[in-house]
């Protein structure tokens, strides 16, 4: 019997070597080439020749100016923080995939949209591939969804799937998980680089031939990147993230990929004996509750999305010794590096021999650089051993010249603090609203700055 040839496979690209590389030579990703059985060439130019000779006969080339654009339609999930993630809803014939650590609430998260999406008058389908069908319905029950008319197929095997999917037709179907699901037309085991590849291709054709909204759920890597091949990403409509420390109750689901929405979004929830519950005031979970201003604390207004947060900074300043540590949990450890030298040169403000630790509360992560003003007054009041006034944000981008340069969308920024009662801001000068629309922050002191030194002598004189 003739030995199986194997190869390589990168899981960030797909490109294969017929032996192992440290490198991919495709990529040039380190340490992603796995090993798998060769797929013969006979097997694969058979199965797609009928396919390509039909398609080449009555493929027609249109003309964009004469293709009719409409917008797409969206079926709320009956949760609304999923549906501010999605863009409002789940549009037919889309393909999302959902990844998170194990049990961070996923497949919880689809159980109940899909109950609500059934409930609506939707055809559903969950196709689970890791758990019973008892197993689902006794976590129906925990969830309380009394009477739920969900349709649950227990298979793993791709051609059972896709027919039942043919003969279901259901307007939304989960598949849990993809890693799970396997094809006949390959050897090698459910989970490898070529059958995720071949089983998300199937069924996105699928998807897209039948009008099914099918939604993936993939698993991650201990690095928290979506485990499997890169261009499983690239074939899907939206890649959605679903976040959360095991220590809290909260969760954040984060948009990376939306061909109908909005990228970074993001939409949280908490969990509960009930499943997950979404949360109306989110910026509540990322300020602490100090009954009186603390040193080392400000607050600033991020945006996440088409949403505006308020995140608490908080700063820590202590002693060091000869090798001061620089330590940030939430925000970029490079960045704080820059921003120290930048206060030290700029406002006269020296940490060379001071630790400083710098985090983001909640367990968020900020990477957009209008932090940056935030962090700096947190640090000085930390050093100082002042706390910033009550009520008091700031936000704002500082350049290497000590220039603070403005955020995108001041006014919402604004306009979402005055809403929770902060009264004073430093804000850079280009972000100050207009005469026009003094009336929309009557009650929020603004104090415009140019520059580093500028902002921290307004806070001296706020102290």
């Amino acid at each position: 019997m003739a030995k199986e040839k194997t190869i390589y496979t990168c899981t960030e690209c797909g490109g294969t070597s017929p032996k192992w590389l440290g490198k991919c030579p495709s990529c040039s990703a380190w340490n992603t080439l796995i090993e798998s059985v060769a797929e013969s060439a006979a097997a694969g130019r058979n199965r797609y020749t009928s396919q390509f000779q039909s398609l080449a006969k009555t493929a027609e080339v249109a003309v964009l100016a004469d293709i009719e654009a409409t917008d797409v339609q969206r079926t709320p999930t009956g949760q609304d923080e999923l549906d501010r993630v999605l863009g409002g809803g789940i549009v037919e014939g889309a393909v999302v995939l959902i990844g998170g650590d194990p049990g961070i609430g996923k497949s919880t998260l689809l159980l109940q949209a899909l109950d609500s999406l059934q409930r609506g008058g939707q055809s559903t389908l969950y196709v689970t591939g890791e758990e019973s069908g008892a197993q689902v319905a006794l976590r129906s029950r925990r969830l309380g969804l009394d009477a739920c008319q969900v349709k649950v197929l227990a298979e793993i095997q791709l051609d059972k799937i896709l027919a039942t999917i043919d003969a279901l037709q259901p307007d939304v179907a989960v598949i849990d998980s993809i890693q799970t699901v396997y094809s006949d037309q390959l050897t090698s085991a459910p989970g490898s680089v070529a059958q995720v590849r071949e089983c998300a291709a199937h069924l996105t054709r699928c998807a897209k031939s039948s009008g099914t909204a099918i939604v993936l759920v993939g698993h991650v890597t201990k690095e928290g990147a979506l485990a499997g091949p890169r261009v499983l990403e690239h074939m899907v409509d939206a890649v959605l993230y679903f976040e959360g420390e095991t220590h809290s109750s909260f969760r954040l689901v984060r948009a990376i990929k939306n061909r109908f929405g909005a990228v970074n979004e993001i939409g949280v929830f908490a969990m509960t004996e009930k499943g997950l519950k979404g949360v109306s005031n989110p910026s509540a979970i990322f300020l602490s509750q100090h009954a009186e201003p603390v040193p080392g604390s400000c607050v600033m207004v991020t945006l996440e999305g088409t949403r505006p947060l308020l995140v608490e900074i908080q700063a820590l300043v202590d002693s060091g010794g000869p090798s001061p540590r620089r330590l940030s949990v939430g925000l970029d450890r490079d960045r704080l590096a820059m921003l120290l030298a930048v206060l030290h040169r700029h406002a006269g403000v020296a940490c060379m021999d001071q630790d400083v630790f710098v985090n983001a509360v909640g367990g968020v992560r900020i990477s957009e650089p209008a932090a940056d003003l935030a962090v700096l007054l947190a640090i000085t009041s930390s050093l100082r051993g002042k706390p910033l006034p009550k009520g008091f944000f700031a936000f704002g981008e500082v350049g290497l010249a000590g220039e603070v340069r403005p955020a995108p969308r001041g006014q919402e920024r604004l306009k979402e603090a005055a809403k929770l009662g902060f009264t004073v801001a430093v804000v850079p000068k280009a972000n100050v609203p207009k005469k026009s629309h003094a009336k929309e922050f009557e009650g929020l002191t603004i104090h415009a700055v140019d520059r580093v030194e500028q902002a921290m002598d307004i806070v001296r004189g706020l102290g």
